[in-house]
């Protein structure tokens, strides 16, 4: 029997969609939306209609029918702290997703898929969400007490891109120490000792500013802006998150035009290696985390396809380690042969339960953090 599985990957500029059949890629099309489409959404969650819409649009372009498909493969959300695996999407996941106190378009996945696989019959899955937690409890501290630092991450491309990496390097990802970067329109630096992320940046709220996110900031000036009387809590929110990093500065969220304007303009020069030099301290945070023993720096997501760009970064980093360059997303195969798993039964889909430590920035009073 052949499994044809959809794929549905939102992120903050595009929502990438890919039908497989098994481990072949049959389809797969990125859809971007601009800065000015999204602005029209006072929050991420109303963008649903328009998202679904979109996808639907796109498979009856390439005259594929809803009831061919065997599962949905869903990029996973904030859902809680949890252990990486595949998770069936059910009523308990759908109700985290929608009441999420973090606004991210990974929430969408789920929510869509779980929609299109209750017209269908069949079921939705997703892999390796944005909260997968295996942190260490030294990298929790903030340095206030009533705040935890939190795994928000790439989790689904920076697991896949580790796998791909055992082949250049001939190691086993168990055996290896990486530090692997996601460089997209969120930016998320990671640590992984022996098969484990030991330790990442909040990619909303940490690290460096990156195409639309104005990462780490400096404390006392958040919040003297915030009791200024000039913004909403949410009008603040966006201009951190969607309106931030070269979008505030460039007026643009897409890498490419930055380098362009930074060919004849210096402002836009200082910009955009700014954010390179904010990436380098990231990666060298992360460096020392893992003691200095790093087989490899690797480079992913879709800037890594700018050779300047990477060139910029490696110019602070490569006396520190290999550096590898896997550019681009792994995302959507890592989504299909996670479902293709469960549904050949080489592996069981997990179920998500409430757990007994309250998160509330997760989106519900209870999750659990599965160690």
């Amino acid at each position: 029997m052949v499994y044809k599985i959809l794929v549905i990957n939102p992120g903050s500029t595009s929502t990438k969609v890919a039908v497989y059949e098994d481990e072949r890629l049959d389809f797969e099309s990125t859809i971007e939306h601009s800065t000015e489409e999204l602005s029209k959404f006072e929050r991420v969650i109303d963008q649903l209609e328009y998202r679904e819409n979109l996808i639907s649009n796109v498979l009856k372009e390439k005259n594929y029918e809803l009831k061919e498909f065997s599962a949905i493969a869903c990029r996973g959300g904030l859902i809680g702290p949890v252990e990486s695996g595949t998770y069936l999407v059910d009523e308990t996941m759908v109700h985290a997703l929608r009441n999420s106190k973090v606004e991210h378009a990974s929430n969408l996945a789920g929510l869509i898929g779980y929609s299109i696989a209750k017209k269908i019959g069949v079921n939705a899955y997703i892999t390796d969400p944005v909260s997968v937690d295996e942190m260490e409890e030294i990298a929790r501290i903030s340095g206030v007490k009533d705040i935890e630092r939190k795994s928000y991450s790439h989790a689904l491309n920076l697991k896949a891109v580790a796998r791909k990496a055992e082949l250049e390097l001939d190691q086993k990802y168990e055996n290896m120490n990486l530090v692997i970067v996601h460089l997209g329109g969120g930016i998320s630096i990671s640590a992984h000792r022996k098969g484990k992320m030991v330790d990442v940046n909040n990619a909303n709220d940490e690290g460096p500013f990156s195409p639309e996110r104005a990462g780490e900031l400096p404390v006392g000036d958040v919040i003297r802006m915030a009791y200024s009387g000039k913004y909403s809590a949410r009008e603040l929110k966006k201009r951190y998150v969607g309106h931030g990093g070269l979008v505030a500065y460039l007026g643009t969220n897409d890498l490419r035009k930055a380098m362009e304007l930074s060919q004849k303009d210096p402002k836009a020069s200082l910009i955009v290696r700014a954010m390179a030099y904010q990436i380098a301290k990231g990666i060298a945070e992360m460096y020392v985390v893992l003691n200095g023993k790093v087989d490899a720096i690797i480079l992913t997501g879709g800037m890594a396809f700018s050779s300047q760009f990477v060139e910029m970064i490696k110019s602070y980093i490569s006396n520190l380690s290999l550096v590898l360059v896997i550019a681009g997303g792994y995302e959507m195969e890592a989504l299909a042969m996670g479902a293709l798993r469960v549904l050949k039964g080489e592996e069981k889909a997990k179920i998500y339960t409430y757990g007994v430590r309250e998160v509330k920035e997760y989106g519900h009073e209870k999750a659990s953090r599965t160690r």
